[in-house]
Order: C-alpha cells, then sequence, then structure tokens
C-alpha cells in the first residue's frame, strides 16, 4: 500500500533542492567560464548525491557506519566523472581539466551535505569555493602570466642603472 508522508516530502524536497542550488551556484561559474562540464552537470551531480544519501539515510536508519559506507562510495564514484573532465593535450604537454574535476568532486560533497541537512556547512563551503573559482582565477592567470614573461635582463654595457637598482 502507498504510504505518503507530506513532512517527509518537504524534508526530502528541501534537501534535495539545497543540492540542487549549491551544485548550481557551482556549475554556473563554470558555464560562464566556458569549462566543459557546467550548470546541468554540476547540478545532476549534487543531486544524485543528495539522493543517494536520503536513501541512505531511510535503509540504514541511525547507523552511522552505513552512512560511512554510502560517503565513501559516492566519494569514489564521482572521482570517475571528474577524471573524465581531465584531459592530456599532447602537442603542448599540457594537462586541462584540474580545476573543473575537483568542482565536480566538490560539488559531490556539497550534495552530500545538502542530503544529511547540514545546510549550513554546504551554504559556507559554496561561498568559499565560489571565491576560489571566480575571484581568484584572475590572480592565477596574471601569476602565469607573469612567470611566462622574459625575465628582465641587465642593462647593455655603457648604459647606466637608475640608483639604488643594482
Amino acid at each position: 500500500m502507498f504510504d505518503f508522508d507530506l513532512y517527509v516530502f518537504i524534508d526530502d524536497l528541501l534537501r534535495i533542492g539545497a543540492a540542487a542550488i549549491v551544485g548550481g551556484v557551482l556549475g554556473f561559474e563554470r558555464e560562464v567560464s566556458g569549462h566543459f562540464a557546467g550548470l546541468r552537470t554540476h547540478m545532476m551531480v549534487s543531486i544524485g548525491c543528495a539522493i543517494f544519501v536520503v536513501a541512505g539515510l531511510e535503509v540504514s536508519g541511525d547507523s552511522t557506519q552505513a552512512m560511512t559506507r554510502v560517503i565513501q562510495g559516492l566519494a569514489t564514484g564521482v572521482g570517475f566523472i571528474g577524471a573524465g573532465t581531465i584531459l592530456k593535450l599532447d602537442v603542448r604537454q599540457e594537462i586541462r581539466g584540474l580545476t573543473t574535476a575537483s568542482s565536480i568532486w566538490l560539488t559531490a560533497a556539497l550534495g552530500t551535505l545538502a542530503g544529511l541537512a547540514e545546510y549550513v556547512p554546504a551554504a559556507a563551503a559554496t561561498v568559499i569555493a565560489l571565491v576560489v573559482l571566480a575571484v581568484l582565477q584572475p590572480m592565477e592567470r596574471m601569476l602565469a602570466h607573469r612567470a611566462k614573461s622574459p625575465p628582465r635582463s641587465d642593462p647593455p654595457v655603457g648604459e647606466q642603472s637608475p640608483p639604488g637598482s643594482g
């Protein structure tokens, strides 16, 4: 027989909805930045993790051991999705997609927190991650550009250096 509990439904809706929001925030940043995995991917990963947590809570009850195994499985499984976003470009001997892979992994953790109804740490971690992804990116590019620019050389023989530079 079908047993519908409105309070359980609302609780599950809040957990999974919160997962969609935190995943969407990170996914939006990735989408705007033009990366492989964007809004929908991050939201789906986060929602999926929340669903696994909610299902795990339903079948395990108060067993923290069982929930620990669910979380371990999520962390491992999402690693495979993240690995798929990493590309090695042979021509330039360059690896790309590490930040996107790590943002997918982080999104899984955020979805797990939301599934556990741990909304405050999920929100705090989302804000911090957004700062890391969006605010630090221009700084990282500036540092990379500076590292690639040719080193300053000594002035040619016969030209004087400004006072105090030598």
